[in-house]
C-alpha cells in the first residue's frame, strides 16, 4: 500500500511539473486566446474525470448489488426441501429391509432429484421440461410412501418445453401441499395442480385439502416453516413488480398460485 501511494504522488508531481511549465510556454507566447483555450480546457478535465470516475463507482456499486443478490438467491435455494431428502432416505431404508421391489426405483428418482438439485438448481434458469420431470419425481416418489391411493393430478399447458425458466421455484408449494395437507389426513386427500407457461407468462396454480385440527397442532409443535417466505423473497429478487404470489383457504381446502409477467 506505501508503494502505491509513493508512485501515486511521483506521479502526481510529475504531472503539476508539466502543467506549470506548459502553462508558462504558453504564456510566454503572449496568445491572449490560446491562453484562454488552454485555461478553459484545463477547467474542463476535471470536470471529466471525476465524472468518469464517479461513472465507474456507480458500475462497482451495482457489480456489487448484483453479487449480493446472487447470493441471496444461491442462499435461498440452498434451504429448499433438505428434510425431503432425509425422509426419502428413511423411506428407502424401510424399502431395502423390506427387500421391496420397489428399491431401485426410488434410488434412481432419488438421485435424479439430487443431481437436479445440486447442478442444475445453481444455474440461472432450466428448460420447463426438466422442472416439470423434477416436480414429477417428487410426486411420485411420495405417492410410494403412502399405502392407499392419493387424487394427485398435475396438469401441464405448455407452449415450448424448451422455454427457460428459473429452477426450483414451484417445489416449495407442492411440498407444503403434501406436508400440511395429505399428511395431515388419512383418506380422501388430492393435489390438483397445474403449471402453464408461454411467452408472457409463467402461472403455476395447486389446491389441497387438509384436515384443519390436525394442521393446526402440526403448526403448534413445528412452527411455521421458511418455504412461503423463502419463495416470496425469491420472486421480489427474480421478477420485481412483475409477479404476484396468492394463497388462500377455505374450510378445508388452500389454493395458492403463483403469476409471472414476462412482457
Amino acid at each position: 500500500m506505501k508503494d502505491n501511494n509513493w508512485v501515486w504522488w511521483l506521479r502526481a508531481g510529475l504531472f503539476v511539473i508539466l502543467y506549470m511549465a506548459l502553462l508558462l510556454w504558453i504564456h510566454s507566447l503572449e496568445n491572449s486566446d490560446l491562453l484562454l483555450m488552454f485555461l478553459t480546457l484545463s477547467l474542463m478535465l476535471p470536470i471529466f474525470f471525476l465524472a468518469h470516475d464517479r461513472n465507474k463507482q456507480k458500475q462497482h456499486i451495482a457489480h456489487l448489488h448484483q453479487e449480493t443478490l446472487k447470493s441471496e438467491l444461491n442462499l435461498l435455494k440452498s434451504q429448499i426441501n433438505p428434510h425431503f431428502f432425509f425422509n426419502t432416505l428413511n423411506n428407502l431404508y424401510g424399502l431395502a429391509v423390506e427387500k421391496s421391489d420397489l428399491t431401485e426405483q426410488v434410488i434412481y428418482k432419488l438421485s435424479e432429484m439430487m443431481h437436479f438439485t445440486i447442478y442444475d438448481g445453481r444455474k440461472n434458469t432450466v428448460s420447463v421440461q426438466d422442472e416439470i420431470q423434477y416436480l414429477q419425481n417428487f410426486i411420485e416418489l411420495h405417492q410410494i410412501r403412502y399405502d392407499h391411493n392419493v387424487d394427485i393430478q398435475f396438469e401441464q399447458v405448455i407452449e415450448d418445453k424448451e422455454q427457460r425458466i428459473p429452477p426450483l421455484l414451484f417445489i416449495n408449494l407442492l411440498e407444503n401441499a403434501f406436508k400440511h395437507g395429505v399428511e395431515t389426513q388419512s383418506e380422501g386427500e388430492f393435489i390438483h395442480c397445474k403449471l402453464t407457461t408461454n411467452k408472457q407468462q409463467i402461472m403455476f396454480e395447486i389446491e389441497n385439502n387438509f384436515d384443519p385440527e390436525v394442521h393446526q397442532r402440526m403448526k403448534a409443535k413445528k412452527g411455521g416453516g421458511i418455504g412461503i417466505e423463502n419463495l416470496t423473497r425469491r420472486l421480489e429478487l427474480l421478477f420485481p413488480g412483475n409477479h404476484e404470489f396468492i394463497g388462500r383457504s377455505s374450510d378445508n381446502t388452500y389454493q395458492s398460485s403463483v403469476s409471472i409477467d414476462l412482457t
